[in-house]
C-alpha cells in the first residue's frame, strides 16, 4: 500500500500511468532525439570553452625550454610580457593649505606661432629717461597694435629723469586703462630706479664716442632691472620697444611671432625732410654681422674695453643691417645677426628665463643689446633680423662717425 491515509495504492497509481510501449514510442521520436542532440552539443561546447580559458591562465610566455637554456635575448623577451607590478611606499595625496606657499608650473608656458589661438601673454617693456616729449606719439602707436590688448602687460622703468616723464606717463596710462572699449591693456606697471647716471640729452653728448661705453652700461642696468621686476611666469613673449619710435606696423607682434625665432629685430631707419624731399636715413648700426676684422680687433683689446659702432676709434668692418634691405621688398626675409640694437626686439620669454640678459659690463667686448646678442648666441639661441621690415625712429640729427 502506498500512502494509505490518502486512499492511494500502488495498483491504482500504476493503472494511471501510460503503458510501457507508449513511453518507448515517445522517447524514440526523431524530434526529441534531435533536441537532445542539440542540448548535448551546447553543453559540450561550453565545457570545452571553459577548459580553454582555464588553460590560458596557465600559459607560459617564451620558448618551450627551461629558463636556464634560454639565450639572453629570449630571457628578455620572456620577462618583458608579464612584469610583476611592485608598489613602494604608496602615499595618499598631500594637501597643502598654507597661504605662504605658491606652486608655479612653467611647463604649459610656451612661445609658439599659434600665440593668438593659445592666448599667449606678451610683456611689453620700455625703459624711459627724460622721455616726456615722446610719450604722446608712443601711446598713439601702442593703441594701434592689433595683438589683443587684454593679452599684453605694459611695464616701464624710469631712471635718472629730470623732466616730467613720470607725470606724463601716469596720465596717459590712466586715460587708456579707464577705457571700456577693449583698448585698455591687461595691466600696466611703472617702476622707478635711479642709477646715478647723468648725461645731457643733447645729441653731441648722448652720441659722442666717450659717452658710449658708460651710457650703454647704464642702459643695460635699466633693462635688467625692468626685466627682473616685470617678467611673470605667465608671459610667453617679451617685446622691447623704445619710446622714440614714430612709425611701425600695427601687426608687428603677430608678424614677428610668425617667424618663431628666439630673438628677432627689424631694420631701424628714419625720415628726414630736406627741401620738401623725404630722405630715408639709416639709424641703428648696432644690428650687424661680425667680421674677421672685428674679431682680430677684439683679440687685441683689453677684455674690459667695449666696442661701439660708427666711430673712427674702432673700425670693425662689420656688415650693418641698416645698410641693407628695402621696405618695399619681402618683409619676411631673414638674416642671421651677431649683434642687435634695442629699438625694437621680440624675445621668447624662456630666453630671458635661461639667464640671457643685457650685460652691464664688457661681454666679449660688447655691452647692452649687442652683448645680449653675443650672450644668446653663446648659449645656443638664434639671433635674426628682418632687413626689409622697417620701423621708423625719430630723426636725432646725429652725425655719423666712420660710416
Amino acid at each position: 500500500m502506498l500512502l494509505p491515509k490518502y486512499g492511494v495504492s500502488w495498483k491504482t497509481a500504476r493503472s494511471s500511468l501510460p503503458a510501457t510501449r507508449t513511453i518507448r514510442s515517445w522517447l524514440t521520436r526523431s524530434r526529441l532525439l534531435v533536441l537532445l542532440a542539440i542540448v548535448g552539443l551546447i553543453l559540450l561546447w561550453r565545457g570545452i570553452k571553459s577548459s580553454a580559458l582555464g588553460m590560458q591562465r596557465f600559459y607560459c610566455w617564451g620558448p618551450a625550454k627551461s629558463p636556464m637554456q634560454m639565450s639572453p635575448k629570449e630571457q628578455a623577451e620572456w620577462a618583458a610580457h608579464l612584469p610583476t607590478p611592485v608598489i613602494f611606499n604608496k602615499h595618499t595625496p598631500l594637501e597643502v593649505n598654507s597661504s605662504t606657499i605658491q606652486f608655479v608650473d612653467l611647463n604649459p608656458i610656451k612661445s609658439t606661432t599659434k600665440a593668438l589661438q593659445n592666448k599667449e601673454r606678451v610683456l611689453l617693456l620700455t625703459p624711459l629717461k627724460d622721455a616726456s616729449r615722446y610719450l604722446s606719439k608712443y601711446f598713439e602707436l601702442l593703441l594701434k597694435l592689433t595683438y589683443p590688448h587684454d593679452l599684453i602687460d605694459l611695464a616701464f622703468l624710469i631712471s635718472d629723469t629730470t623732466d616730467d616723464t613720470i607725470a606724463v606717463l601716469s596720465a596717459e596710462l590712466e586715460r587708456i586703462q579707464k577705457r571700456t572699449d577693449g583698448v585698455a591693456f591687461r595691466s600696466a606697471t611703472i617702476i622707478q630706479k635711479d642709477f646715478g647716471f647723468s648725461l645731457s640729452q643733447e645729441v653731441e653728448d648722448r652720441h659722442g664716442f666717450e659717452a658710449q661705453a658708460p651710457r650703454r652700461k647704464a642702459m643695460a642696468r635699466a633693462r635688467n632691472y625692468l626685466l627682473a621686476t616685470a617678467l611673470k611666469p605667465e608671459h610667453s613673449w617679451v617685446y622691447w620697444r623704445d619710446a622714440d619710435i614714430v612709425e611701425s606696423p600695427p601687426r608687428i607682434i603677430e608678424d614677428f611671432i610668425a617667424h618663431d625665432r628666439d630673438i628677432l629685430v627689424p631694420n631701424i631707419w628714419f625720415h628726414r625732410y630736406e627741401n620738401g624731399k623725404d630722405i630715408e636715413g639709416r639709424f641703428d648700426y648696432n644690428s650687424w654681422i661680425d667680421s674677421d676684422q672685428a674679431r682680430k680687433l677684439a683679440a687685441k683689446l683689453d677684455k674690459d674695453v667695449i666696442l661701439v659702432e660708427g666711430y673712427k676709434q674702432f673700425k670693425t668692418g662689420r656688415t650693418y643691417m641698416a645698410l641693407m634691405g628695402d621696405w618695399r621688398e619681402d618683409k619676411d626675409k631673414e638674416i642671421e645677426l651677431d649683434g642687435i640694437g634695442g629699438v625694437n626686439i621680440i624675445v621668447k620669454a624662456d630666453v630671458h628665463r635661461s639667464g640671457i640678459n643685457f650685460p652691464c659690463y664688457a661681454f666679449e667686448n660688447q655691452a647692452e643689446t649687442e652683448g645680449f646678442a653675443k650672450m644668446a648666441k653663446r648659449a645656443g639661441y638664434g639671433v635674426y633680423g628682418l632687413p626689409n621690415y622697417v620701423v621708423w625712429h625719430i630723426d636725432t640729427q646725429e652725425k655719423g662717425g666712420n660710416l
